[in-house]
């Protein structure tokens, strides 16, 4: 479930064990399914003990912990793909037994680094430079959907005739943005999440690529979404916020904020979608009369 609000929270969440020694590196044996570790638990561990991390990335929807070095040929790159159900914490793990990989330090007094994975989806890559490129570089990810500009996402996606909603969900793309975010976004500039991506318009681009920054920001402040079985949670063990705001994503049945009508769900490349018809009118280039809702401030209709 982490998307680009909830990991960057996790980045930022784990900057207190920069400049650190790291002291000991443990996977730790359990019946769990394991991670997937590259390229093994034991370069791993060789590769980084004795090491302090000295700056920490995002790239999407994984974190890169760069490891202190002489020359820029020598960093090695810690990249963690959270995934389902990942976390990266500095405080207690929900569970003990679902703990992936525990990073101590030598000041006795700071946080260990934990990964915890309930479901065991997440990954763990030891890169260098060129590894990290062929991970996260350009010819990996799309642009980050902090800065994605309407010209960059058009000239990305509007040629495709796939359905605006899962077009957005790929990370050549645009990356960063998954299932909760893609739902939210289309609810506020009005669009039919199962658009092709070729019948929009330009000023369409323009709502989904503005609209797409500021939605992304306002949920990094809100420090991402704890929803369901509330297994997401900040670095220290605290719930996001965003879910507050959600309008559409896991609303199913509910009364639309804005009109008052019905969420909808249904099944879009093997994802739940939620939106709703009123607000979000099937037609391109169908426009509406924007209406107003304290639980949808400044939102956009464009068809």
């Amino acid at each position: 479930m982490p998307e680009l609000p909830e990991v960057e929270t996790m980045r930022r969440g784990i900057a207190p064990i920069l400049g650190l020694r790291i002291d000991s590196v443990v996977f730790p044996r359990g019946r769990c399914r394991p991670i997937s570790v590259q390229p093994s638990t034991a370069a791993v561990i060789k590769g980084m003990r004795g090491g302090e991390f000295s700056a920490v990335h995002r790239f999407g929807k994984r974190v890169a912990l760069e490891l202190a070095a002489a020359t820029a040929a020598e960093r090695m790159y810690l990249v963690i793909e959270p995934r389902m159900t990942g976390l990266l914490l500095v405080a207690p793990p929900p569970t003990q037994e679902h703990v992936r990989l525990e990073i101590a330090f030598s000041d006795s007094i700071s946080p260990q680094l934990i990964f915890w994975d309930r479901r065991g989806l997440g990954t763990l890559r030891l890169l260098d430079a060129a590894g990290l490129d062929a991970a996260c570089g350009p010819g990996r990810l799309g642009p980050d959907g902090l800065v994605i500009g309407p010209d960059d996402l058009r000239a990305r996606l509007g040629r495709s005739r796939r359905a605006i909603k899962v077009a957005l969900l790929d990370q050549q793309a645009v990356a960063g943005i998954g299932n909760i975010y893609a739902a939210e976004i289309l609810f506020r500039v009005g669009i039919d999440p199962r658009t092709p991506c070729d019948r929009l318009r330009a000023e369409s681009w323009e709502a989904i690529a503005t609209t797409t920054r500021d939605l992304l920001a306002t949920a990094v402040e809100m420090e991402g979404s704890t929803i369901g079985d509330e297994t997401y949670r900040t670095a220290d063990n605290r719930p996001g916020r965003f879910q507050l705001l959600h309008q559409v994503y896991g609303r199913e049945g509910s009364h639309c904020r804005a009109c008052g009508g019905s969420i909808v769900r249904i099944v879009q490349a093997q994802r739940a979608t939620f939106y709703c018809p009123a607000c979000q009118p099937r037609q391109p280039g169908r426009r509406r009369k924007e209406r107003s809702s304290g639980g949808a401030p400044g939102r956009k209709t464009v068809g």
